[in-house]
């Protein structure tokens, strides 16, 4: 691809955060996005807004294909880019998971993405080119407690792509990881709805510890240090369109960094040790 050529662009998650900064961004460099959202209600402010939006919700299958159909014919079949963002994050200690509750995780984080994936694939394998890009996590390769859920989801988010990108060798797609660490988004007011939803605290062994969980998520503003806004991981994300040899992953924030790092030379009992007091 032409490093000036319009890219044809489906984005997921964009009613806020990186999903909604990166659509914004992107359509300003001259791309056209599709960019999609859960709620109706957000797709239709997206529109109001200038951009070309559709209802796609990643735990629903009927949606994807109907979002992925609706992208399609408003670009006359032709997909250069898929941005898979859309997530959210299920705090709670393992022991604390329903099935139902893990597998709720999975549905959106990893089984919607690969779903909507596989649609996509067989578009960009005809054209002879494309960009998979993957909103992955400093938590898809560390492990934090009480973050169980979003953890498992990452992890296997990773290692489904790195198998991908495997697979994909020679067929002119290209297949991308971003790592952010701590972004400013809406991510913590939605994990606490699901957090109240759907943990048990009054019954948990982990209650004590569950009021640090509760003050992180519902403290305004940055939660860490080192928290950068959005547009850290957009300008990322254009690196992978826009290069013509994006690479395999994409560190943002300085604990995706130092941890990338700490993981490769620590024996792994110190690292515990420091994940626990980074948790």
């Amino acid at each position: 691809m032409n490093h000036f050529e319009k890219r044809y662009i489906l984005i997921t998650g964009c009613s806020s955060g990186i999903g909604y900064d990166a659509a914004v961004t992107l359509k300003q460099h001259g791309h056209t996005v599709i960019a999609t959202a859960r709620q109706m209600q957000d797709v239709e402010r997206l529109r109001s807004e200038g951009l070309t939006s559709f209802q796609l919700d990643l735990a629903d299958s009927n949606s994807i294909r109907s979002g992925f159909e609706q992208a399609r014919e408003h670009t006359g079949g032709r997909l250069d880019v898929l941005f898979n963002n859309g997530a959210y994050a299920q705090p709670g200690a393992v022991e604390d998971l329903t099935r139902d509750t893990l597998r709720k995780q999975f549905e959106t984080n990893l089984f919607g993405w690969h779903e909507l994936t596989t649609l996509v694939v067989p578009v960009m394998r005809k054209q002879g080119s494309g960009r998979i890009i993957q909103n992955s996590s400093i938590l898809g390769f560390i492990a934090l407690k009480h973050r169980g859920a979003y953890v498992a989801s990452k992890f296997a988010l990773e290692g489904l792509t790195d198998t991908l990108r495997l697979e994909l060798e020679g067929t002119g797609i290209h297949v991308v990881l971003i790592e952010p660490g701590p972004i400013l988004t809406k991510m913590r007011p939605n994990s606490l709805k699901v957090f109240e939803k759907n943990i048990n605290v009054e019954a948990s062994v982990h209650r004590p510890h569950y009021e640090k969980t509760l003050a992180r998520l519902r403290k305004q503003g940055a939660a860490q240090p080192f928290t950068l806004p959005a547009s850290a991981v957009t300008k990322r994300v254009i690196h992978a369109i826009e290069s013509p040899v994006p690479q395999i992953r994409y560190p943002v924030t300085f604990p995706t960094y130092l941890f990338a790092v700490l993981t490769r030379v620590l024996p792994d009992r110190l690292l515990d040790r420091l994940l626990t007091k980074a948790s």
